[in-house]
């Protein structure tokens, strides 16, 4: 068969690849050799700013299939009869470390899915934990410095972690989880998948509920402890992002089984806790699962800067049938996730294969870097017009809902909300069987270790006093694996 002639990035036909143009064959190289500028210009701007949280990560195609029905809950296209399926695409990532840290490292699991559906792209955008550190967006930056590295010796930091959470007892139920072998999943086949914010389904009838979602790994529950995981993190850093690959490529394709939780705006204003608490959980007795659907991923991307760098997720990427709620976290979420991926990729994202939705796209944005116009050629780009034939379907109206307040403050977010140590005494009491509680202590122990200076003794007693009011066994077990001596104080702290 015929070969392809090399060309330029304009498409014109060159030979000199290898040689760069020279004075003499030793002398100084001419600025004229466009060739050789051409694939040095772009080969220094290969890489785009990474994600500031969730830089690693791994991706793959696959396909969902709704198995119930849920049609009584949500008007959405996808889930209006058993056997609909649509395209996603997955992305698993760490949290805090950078592009080139470990895979293994103790951090949640981002948990990002995109499922191309006839009404659009819908994100789902989670972790693998179903709850979070903190419950307020306004937080998250100062929470997200602390998990990074410090200014003036760009290392991290046990003691800048602890200080905050000691600081915000809001964080104790994600914390436990992330200090028990769940903080360190055997890669990214073994672990549960969570929506962990509240959103809402509305139906046919115009009625809502609220909901969470539940991804349940087929493959079964498998953790690293801390020492293989530390170990593999110097071995195989990559041992994620490897076994992802080598699963779907032997045939083994992943799978995971959707479920919701359902809670009826009625039975929300009786709840114990708030239910838009992305600290708090819905306890499964009272709100049970309910079987929705199953994911499989069966394709690796065929290039991963294209496909897998360069995806974009945001829960604002909703579909009709599936809103959001008053979760102040989700509604930060709402702004900041699609503003970091227009200064990350650009404001034409969307418009990469990744990211583009399979079926229509039809409005009036127009230009700005790397615009693709072939969708849209030479239509007005104004609305109202007399030209196109783009009108708005009065069926995808909003949800109209009336508010509780019309008091607009800066309300305390734990003002009668304060109870942060229930839930997390039941995740070490009930959740955890004795070998997770012992695994629990002894990740606790070992990564507060590493708190020094000058204050290293006033956050842990702090963080002790937390422990303590979730459990008084788990205080006593911390505070004897750290050498601190529990005086009668700290035990009235705690109560």
């Amino acid at each position: 068969m015929d070969s392809k002639k090399l060309t330029s990035s304009s498409g014109a036909p060159y030979f000199e690849h290898q040689d760069s143009q020279t004075v003499g064959s030793r002398g100084p190289v001419l600025l004229q050799d466009f060739i050789l500028q051409e694939n040095l210009a772009h080969f220094v701007r290969e890489r785009i700013p990474e994600r500031i949280v969730h830089a690693k990560g791994s991706g793959a195609y696959g396909k969902f299939t709704v198995t119930h029905d849920i049609s009584q809950y949500t008007k959405a296209k996808l889930f209006s009869q058993v056997g609909n399926s649509c395209k996603m695409f997955a992305r698993f990532s760490t949290v805090g470390g950078e592009k080139g840290s470990a895979d293994t490292a103790r951090d949640p699991r981002g948990f990002a899915l995109k499922f191309y559906t006839e009404d659009g792209n819908w994100d789902l955008v989670g972790n693998n934990t179903p709850v979070f550190f903190i419950k307020d967006a306004k937080k998250f930056p100062d929470f997200i410095h602390t998990q990074k590295r410090v200014p003036k010796t760009n290392l991290k930091s046990a003691t800048m972690m602890w200080d905050f959470w000691s600081l915000n007892p809001e964080s104790l139920h994600q914390v436990l989880i992330l200090m028990s072998e769940r903080g360190t999943p055997y890669g990214y086949r073994h672990m549960h998948g969570f929506g962990s914010h509240t959103f809402s389904m509305i139906n046919e009838k115009n009625e809502r509920n609220w909901v969470k979602f539940h991804f349940k790994t087929k493959q079964g529950i498998k953790n690293f402890n801390n020492d293989d995981a530390t170990k593999m993190a110097g071995e195989n850093p990559d041992f994620a992002q490897e076994d992802l690959c080598n699963a779907i490529d032997r045939g083994d394709f992943p799978k995971w089984t959707m479920y919701i939780q359902v809670m009826t705006e009625e039975q929300a204003r009786e709840f114990r806790w708030n239910p838009f608490d992305v600290t708090k959980v819905w306890f499964q007795g009272d709100f049970p699962l309910i079987e929705v659907g199953e994911m499989e991923l069966n394709e690796v991307p065929i290039n991963y800067f294209a496909h897998v760098e360069q995806s974009t997720f945001s829960p604002s990427n909703l579909i009709n049938g599936i809103s959001f709620s008053p979760d102040k976290m989700l509604q930060g979420r709402l702004f900041s996730y699609p503003d970091a991926h227009r200064y990350r990729v650009g404001v034409n994202s969307h418009q990469l294969e990744v990211n583009r939705c399979p079926f229509a796209v039809n409005n009036y944005q127009r230009d700005g870097f790397m615009a693709d116009s072939s969708e849209y050629l030479d239509k007005p780009n104004y609305h109202p017009n007399s030209f196109d034939d783009i009108q708005p379907d009065s069926s995808y109206k909003n949800f109209e809902y009336d508010l509780d307040s019309n008091q607009v403050a800066n309300y305390n977010r734990n003002e009668n909300d304060d109870d942060h140590y229930t839930q997390p005494g039941l995740l070490y009491t009930k959740a955890m069987n004795q070998e997770d509680r012992d695994h629990l202590v002894i990740n606790i122990i070992d990564n507060m270790s590493g708190i020094d200076g000058p204050k290293r003794d006033e956050i842990i007693n702090r963080q002790l006093c937390h422990f303590f009011r979730a459990n008084i066994e788990l205080g006593m077990k911390v505070a004897s694996g750290l050498q601190i001596n529990i005086d009668s104080n700290m035990m009235n702290h705690s109560k």
